[in-house]
């Protein structure tokens, strides 16, 4: 009987359009990839789903089903011809065995590598499989490098050999796991990889939404050959070790073009790691998209609008900022206005916009670019970060002079900024002429639609402690829909997945100004605009914990 296809039993026993089967076959006849990746990756099925497809179409048992609660009973030397570190790199596990039959779980069933090994070296035994998740394996995993100590399988070398740890880096084994800890990233969403020495070990962390997440842990004398690769593939000097350096790789990795930022950095034992991952194509940057509530939306798109003032965005590093300023000027972009930006680094370039890339090695910091653009004509301005009294005031004097000037600071909350740009020594009435509003973000997790339930442990006190019952008449909710993320394979079993906006808009009315003249005061003017509507970061997060996006724990790990 012929087998039926991934995308016929998609349609017949999950209901998923035929048109969405045809997107993904396009995409894997244009990009490449197998199907049901194309499809879990598009959002259209969870991996569960793809699991259980998988599981009907080549008749191989989920492992959840089968061998979840059953302890593993192999003994290592029952497998004799592979090392135990073989089946950790190949994503298969030795179970048990039942009848003669020896179980194995696997993650990816068309590995035909794996099946022709396992049949090459126990050709007198039957072997049967069991299909698991990558969070799955991860668990049985860990258990199995208790068990068994791995092998090492890298050679050794002398630290100070460059040219042995130039032939080490480009040795396979050092290639292979340095691609797939880039592409597990990929996979997970992770914004950056953190690879960091200790006394004992050498660890690769993810963040993951904001989040950092342990993933492995090594030995530390895998720690110069696989830096090694890296500062080779970013362009770094790999016989500097006492000094940071930075560099950028380009790949394509699962048919995304990644723009990955490489910082090296000297610790007490050893050279640490941070590779930021930029895809280039897949972000767009649309203002309704980012978490503003309605009544944000509409407020900041007006003041947007118009011709000359400042405004800034304020929050902490990675809070979103960067991602806030391209989405108002892709909104802003069009053939009538110049728009030019300065930033360090540029993350993402936006189409029909002039950015310039900060040198300050050269001399081109942001106040000297910013000097310079003013007699380029531009219409709109973007100065990615305001550091210094110098570029605050050649900002304001943009501002001033007929041009809409965005910037972000560094500040915990909204009325910070003008504090931080008097600290800086900017006059008050400079700031007043010029400022029009200030928004400031953070990023909450949002709750995992797979895996999602309702929340039972907000109860009468916590309701009475963050007033939420008073919350929900003033934002005129008609009921609250508390929800929790239990955590599953399409999550990574944290119970959240992707991130929101959170925000505090504060529009810098005549009266705020006044505030600011008569006191200079950062609390008394936080007051003020409170009174006069302003929502704060945590009030904003408590109105998204009310409709069921994010949880009570996040909103206040965030504000």
């Amino acid at each position: 009987m012929k087998k039926k296809l991934l995308g016929e039993i998609l349609e017949e026993k999950f209901g998923i359009a035929p048109e969405e089967i045809e997107k993904a076959l396009k995409f894997q006849k244009d990009y490449g990839g197998r199907i049901g990746t194309i499809l879990v990756n598009s959002g259209v099925i969870t991996e569960e789903h793809l699991l259980k497809v998988l599981s009907l179409q080549l008749d191989i048992p989920l492992f959840k089903t089968s061998f979840k609660d059953k302890e593993n009973t192999i003994d290592y030397p029952e497998i004799v011809g592979l090392s135990p570190s073989w089946f950790l790199e190949n994503s298969v596990i030795p179970l048990s065995i039942e009848n003669s039959k020896l179980w194995f779980s696997i993650v990816d069933p068309m590995d035909l590598y794996v099946y022709e090994s396992l049949d090459n070296i126990l050709n007198d035994r039957e072997i049967r499989y069991v299909l698991c998740s990558e969070k799955e394996f991860r668990d049985i995993s860990s258990n199995y490098k208790e068990k068994y100590p791995m092998e090492e399988t890298l050679i050794s070398y002398e630290l100070d050999e460059v040219e042995k740890l130039k032939d080490l880096a480009a040795e396979a084994p050092v290639i292979k796991f340095v691609n797939t800890t880039i592409s597990k990233a990929v996979e997970y969403r992770a914004s950056d990889i953190h690879l960091e020495t200790f006394k004992e070990n050498f660890r690769i962390r993810y963040r993951i939404d904001g989040v950092l997440s342990d993933i492995e842990r090594l030995p530390l004398k895998m720690h110069p050959p696989i830096t090694t690769r890296i500062k080779i593939l970013a362009g770094l000097d790999i016989s500097e070790k006492r000094l940071p350096q930075d560099g950028r790789i380009n790949l394509k990795i699962a048919s995304k073009d990644l723009d990955i930022r490489v910082a090296t950095f000297p610790t007490i034992h050893g050279e640490n790691i941070v590779m930021r991952l930029l895809e280039k194509t897949s972000i767009e940057f649309e203002l309704d998209t980012l978490g503003f509530e309605e009544d944000h939306l509409a407020a900041f798109g007006e003041m947007i609008k118009n011709t000359f003032g400042l405004i800034l965005i304020t929050g902490p590093t990675g809070s979103g900022k960067t991602t806030t300023l391209y989405s108002v000027l892709n909104k802003l972009n069009s053939k009538e206005y110049k728009i030019i930006t300065i930033e360090d680094p540029v993350e993402y370039q936006l189409q029909g916009i002039n950015q310039i890339q900060v040198k300050p090695s050269i001399g081109l910091t942001f106040a000297n670019s910013l000097r310079s653009i003013l007699r380029l004509d531009p219409d709109i301005i973007l100065v990615g970060e305001i550091r210094d009294k110098e570029t605050a005031e050649i900002a304001i004097h943009a501002a001033l002079t007929c041009h809409l000037v965005l910037s972000t600071l560094h500040t915990n909350d909204a009325s910070s900024a003008i504090s931080r740009l008097l600290d800086m020594g900017v006059e008050d009435f400079l700031i007043n002429s010029s400022l029009l509003s200030v928004l400031a973000q953070r990023l909450v997790r949002t709750i995992c639609p797979n895996c999602r339930k309702k929340d039972s442990q907000i109860t009468s006190d916590i309701r009475a402690e963050f007033r939420l019952d008073r919350l929900r008449e003033k934002f005129k909710l008609k009921k609250e829909n508390f929800q929790r993320g239990e955590g599953c394979d399409y999550c990574v079993g944290t119970g959240f997945r992707g991130r929101l906006g959170i925000y505090e808009l504060l529009d810098y009315s005549d009266y705020l100004k006044q505030i600011t003249l008569q006191s200079h005061s950062y609390q008394k003017l936080k007051e003020e605009a409170i009174n006069q509507g302003m929502r704060s970061l945590r009030e904003d997060a408590l109105l998204k914990l009310l409709k069921g996006i994010t949880t009570l724990d996040e909103v206040l790990r965030v504000t």
